[in-house]
């Protein structure tokens, strides 16, 4: 049985991300999905708690005709240290054979560390983000709601994401960092 690994921080899930599952889980027997940063919350750059964004996952996963049985969801705190980082996934992991993302630094970390490493699949970038989510949702532009399964959605609204992300744009004394 081959296992794919794809971590991200996925604040919040996108339309994107459900893309890049299915393409991925075309490769792959089963699916490790890693939610980042776990231990931060109700930030600009991460506004969703790891349980909240699971949620999302799931349900907009599910949402998107995704075989939830072959896929599973695990949070991971972030650390300081990279290579710290790197054991935490593989004790908090399932072993895995294959590393999918899109972000260079983890690719590099991954590879010297003997993974087989490969871009995840890209649907539409330049419209598909979290940051791009999350900056509509700051502005009041309802637009984000296109950007995400109806069932995210749903979600953001009940946990009132829109008004936390605007409060917390008011509350933090950095620039906004996305």
């Amino acid at each position: 049985m081959k296992r794919g690994l794809f971590p991200g921080r996925f604040q919040p899930p996108h339309w994107g991300h459900v893309h890049a599952v299915r393409e991925i889980l075309g490769e792959v027997d089963e699916l490790v999905i890693v939610v980042g940063s776990a231990q931060f919350n109700y930030l600009l750059k991460d506004p969703f708690t790891a349980g909240e964004r699971i949620w999302m996952l799931r349900e907009g996963l599910k949402e998107g005709g995704v075989d939830l049985s072959r896929v599973l969801i695990i949070p991971i705190p972030n650390v300081d240290n990279n290579l710290e980082w790197l054991g935490r996934v593989r004790s908090y992991a399932p072993p895995f054979d294959v590393v999918y993302t899109g972000n260079p630094f983890v690719a590099l970390l991954f590879k010297e560390a003997g993974y087989e490493v490969r871009q995840q699949p890209m649907f539409q970038r330049e419209r598909y983000s979290s940051t791009r989510v999350r900056e509509l949702l700051l502005r009041g532009d309802l637009s984000w709601e296109e950007l995400v399964p109806k069932s995210v959605a749903q979600i953001i609204k009940k946990l009132r994401g829109a008004e936390r992300i605007k409060t917390t744009a008011l509350g933090e004394a950095e620039p906004h960092k996305w």
